[in-house]
Order: C-alpha cells, then structure tokens, then sequence
C-alpha cells in the first residue's frame, strides 16, 4: 500500500514531465498554511501523506521545540550538500538562541563559554560575533525570560531557519503565489498590447488585444443615425469631431496633457496656445485660448501641480500662465531671449529653460522671476532641449545638435552621450529612468539616464528627415512609445520591439507632436501641420484584432 503511494505521488502532473506531484501538493499546503486555512492544510497532509516540512526541517522543529541543543547542531552538521556559508548562517542562529535561553537563566559563566568557544569558530566575521556579545552581555543584568516567551523565540528560530536552508529541506516563502506572480509575468512581458494592470487575471491565459491601446479616432458623423447625415450633407454643414480639434487656425506645432491627465495644452505657428478639458467620456473642450506671444509659440510645459503653464515663443520670451483663470502671471526674459524649450522642478516653484543664443544658455528662475542659477557663456553650446526629470535629480540637455548632457543636479556629476546623427527633441519617461531622442536619421533611441547601459534601445518605420519631429513614452508603466513623422502617421511601438506595434492614419501632413494621457492611457493626442489635433482611444468593437 505504501509503495503504492509513493508511486503515485512520484508521478507527473503535466505531459512535459515538468511539475511533481508530490512537489506540487507540498507548495499547496504551504500556501493554505499561509493563508491561514490550518485546518484545509491539515487535512490535505493527512490525506495525501504529505507534509509542507521536510523530515530534515520536522526533525529540527522537534529538537528546538524541546531545546534540544547538540542534537540540533548535530542534524545541521549532519545536512548534506549545504555550503559552508548558509550552515555557518544556520547555526550561528542557533547558537544565538541558546546563548538566550542560558543567560535568561542566569549562567552568565556558561554563556561566555559558549561565545568563546563555539560562536566564535564559526565562519561569520567578527564583527557579527563582537555585535551579538556586546548585544548579551553588555548593560543591566538579563532578567528571566517567561516560558511562553521563549516557546514563541523557537518558533521565530524555526521561521528564520527556514528562510536560511535551501530547497528541498525548506520551501521559499510563500512559493506558490510566487510561482503564479512569476506565470502572470511572463504572460504579460509576452503581450505586446498590455497597458492595464486591471486586464490581468489568472483564471485564463492573459492576451489584450488593441482596445489596450488608442488606436483610433472617432468621427462624430460615424455615430450619427443614417437620415441626419444626409440631411447634415444635404444643407453642407459638416459636424466637427470632438475629437478632431481645430480651433488652431496653423500649424500645430506641439501638444502635451496635464500631469493629472484633466487638460491638455496645445501651441501653434498661429502665435497661441489653447488648453483643453478633458471630459469623462474622452471629448475636449476648449477652457482658454492663451493670446499674448507675437511669434508662432513652439513648446509648452505644465507645472507638476497642473496650476501654471509655460509657454515658449519661437526666437521670442518665455510666459507663464495660470491655468485655472489662463491670465499671464508673468514673462521671463526680454525680447532679445530666444528660448528653445523649458521645463519644472518637482516642487512647482522652480522652472528651467535653455536658449539657443549660446551666450544666454541656460537659466534656473522661482515662479517670482527671480535668477536662482545660471549656465552662460561663450563656451556654452547653444541648448535644443532640455528636461528636468520627475525625481528633480537630472537636468538632461540637448547641446550642439549630436550631444546628450546628462547632470545629476545632487552630485553635480556630469556625463555625455554622443550620437551619430542631430537630435531633434528629448522626452522623458515618468519614472526618471529612461529618455528618448529622436534623430533625424529616422530612429529614436533610448537611454537609460542612470548610465548602465552602453548603447541604446533603438526604435525605426517613422519618417524624419528635416523636421522637428517629438516623440513620448505612455501606457501602462509607460511600456509603449509614441512619435509623429514626415510622412503625416503617428506611430506606436512596444518597448521592446523596434518595429512599429501600430501606424495611426489620419492627418494630412507631417505629425510634429504626440501626447500619451499619463492618468487614462487609452488616450493620445497627436499634433500636425494640418491644423489640427487628433484626439485617439481605443478601437471600435468591431475593428479590434483578435
């Protein structure tokens, strides 16, 4: 009857030969055991004849239960294939546990003993045995420890020697749930379309489909009945999209959503800047148009509480608005200041810009307009861009075309990246751990600004040749990448594919600009010199991939 048993707890649960059933029943006891189900975990022991323990880890648990030291000792030494280090480990935690017991006694004598001759010969260093001699033996004398006290000491022992010895003697912790969280993982590396931590479940398989992703835009003739569309078209009056957005009357050169992911800002060749609310069903509507720039306003910059917006003029100063009433609050620089690009500190009331006037350069200035600090020169290589990560640790500068300045603001550490070709734009991912630049030798290459990496991750199919093109992280955990292109598409990729995972069609001319919804990642804006914005969400029902 036993060899029966055995034979059958010896078999396979899967084809592949992959998963024992003896393991697989033990990892499941331990996970009812730690989800508190004593009872549901006895009984499944009883009846599959399998304990969660090993005979190694029972024999130990009877022997230090019953403080049975140099029996103990004895059945760790006794452990085959443990390293010298993890049995040093095991013991000296025994060790520690006796020493303890016998001073709760008050044997000082034989605790002294005990630290010279046996803890100290254990490999451990002697910091380690100094630290718990000195933690023993020194101050008031140790009173006497309660029965009860010392019982919940062994099973905190046992815990950590657990914790200490290697499989198969003791089970990880909690080994089960991690085996899950590993399968589930790896499900979702595998998706190329997942942006959601809500889509996951481990009742199936997990795939998303293109719904994770905006992939669309929505015409609000599409969703009109067949009768009032043709009387619309009968009396020539075309139903402007919610979602197509021309109020700009130019070039849109540049779009970016709120950090809160409610507003969305917009500039253009036509000298303004608009905001936009975003509604709960995913329309925008127009809040303020921003009129105070005399040239096209070429980049805009939200603080991190959402209350202020930086505009940039092109060749012209630098304005900052507030949002909630859109008045000017106040104009950096003079008429002589050409600012390139601009960017906030975490704390909302210091701003950075950089200037392509070399000997302007870059200035740190509080919300008042008052200089905090200064990079200028006839040295300084005039500023493309430049950004201020999350964290507030980097400012990431764009100089001379094909340089990557990357200065960590706290060490003052500085550290260059060349690249082959001239950079365009800078963006950087919400985590303060990635920046990506778009060159003009149609590729957009990714960095990681902690400078682990020797090369970048590099990403190609968009058209670049001549303009200013901008490109974004988004989505969940900002796995995807955004970017416009010459060739009037906007496309998308997985971070971990270069080739494009979606192409976006629909503007009529070249894509300057795109903006991921960092609060709602089925939205994107993209930005053209069509004169519009597109707004894109999830497909249709009905358009979705398998």
């Amino acid at each position: 009857m036993i060899h029966v048993l055995m034979e059958n707890l010896s078999t396979d649960l899967d084809q592949k030969g992959l998963i024992k059933k003896h393991e697989f029943i033990r990892v499941i006891i331990q996970c009812l055991y730690s989800l508190g189900y004593e009872e549901s975990a006895a009984c499944l022991e009883s009846e599959a004849n399998v304990s969660y323990k090993s005979a190694e880890l029972k024999l130990l648990e009877s022997q230090i239960l019953g403080a049975n030291w140099d029996d103990c000792l004895d059945t760790l030494y006794g452990i085959k294939d443990l390293t010298d280090e993890v049995r040093a480990s095991a013991v000296f935690l025994v060790f520690k546990q006796c020493l303890l017991e016998i001073l709760s006694r008050g044997d000082d004598s034989m605790a002294l003993s005990l630290l010279r001759k046996q803890i100290s010969s254990l490999n451990l260093g002697k910091e380690k045995v100094h630290k718990l001699a000195f933690g023993m033996l020194s101050g008031k004398k140790m009173e006497k420890v309660e029965d009860h006290v010392i019982c919940e000491l062994r099973k905190r022992l046992l815990t950590k020697l657990e914790e200490v010895l290697p499989p198969p003697i003791a089970l990880p912790e909690r080994r089960l749930e991690r085996l899950v969280e590993m399968a589930v993982s790896a499900q979702i590396d595998s998706c190329m379309y997942h942006s959601s931590i809500d889509a996951v479940t481990i009742c199936e398989d997990h795939q998303c489909g293109r719904d994770q992703i905006p992939t669309e835009t929505y015409q609000g003739q599409e969703h009109r009945s067949a009768f009032i569309r043709s009387m619309e078209l009968w009396n020539s009056v075309m139903v402007a999209s919610h979602r197509i957005l021309t109020d700009h009357k130019n070039e849109v050169w540049f779009v970016q959503f709120s950090n809160n992911g409610q507003y969305l800002a917009s500039s253009s060749s036509d000298c303004s800047a608009i905001l936009w609310a975003v509604m709960d069903d995913g329309e925008l509507r127009l809040k303020h148009t921003l009129q105070s720039h005399q040239n096209p306003v070429s980049f805009v910059a939200w603080s991190p509480d959402d209350t202020m917006l930086l505009t940039c003029g092109n060749a012209e100063v630098l304005k900052m608005w507030d949002v909630e009433t859109g008045t000017c609050k106040h104009t950096f620089g003079d008429q002589g200041f050409i600012v390139s690009s601009c960017s906030w500190f975490p704390d909302s009331k210091r701003l950075v810009c950089g200037s392509c006037d070399p000997e302007k350069g870059i200035y740190m200035w509080d919300t008042d307009g008052n200089e905090i600090k200064a990079w200028r020169g006839m040295r300084m290589p005039k500023v493309l861009d430049l950004a201020v990560t999350p964290d507030g640790e980097s400012l990431i500068t764009i100089f001379s075309e094909k340089e990557i300045r990357v200065l960590n603001l706290v060490t003052n550490d500085e550290r260059v990246i060349s690249e082959e070709h001239a950079i365009t734009s800078l963006s950087v991912s919400g985590d303060s751990k990635f920046l990506l630049v778009n060159l003009n030798s149609q590729e957009i290459h990714m960095w990681d600004i902690a400078g682990t990496w020797a090369k970048p991750l590099k990403y190609k199919g968009h058209m670049q040749n001549k303009y200013v093109i901008r490109s974004c992280f988004g989505g969940f955990n900002s796995n995807f990448i955004a970017s416009g292109s010459e060739d009037s598409h906007v496309y998308i990729w997985n971070r971990r594919s270069s080739d494009p995972l979606e192409i976006l069609v629909g503007h009529s001319m070249t894509v300057n600009c795109v903006s991921w919804n960092p609060k709602r990642p089925n939205l994107l804006a993209s930005a053209s010199d069509d004169q519009t914005i597109r707004i894109w969400g999830p497909c249709s029902s009905d358009n979705r991939k398998p």
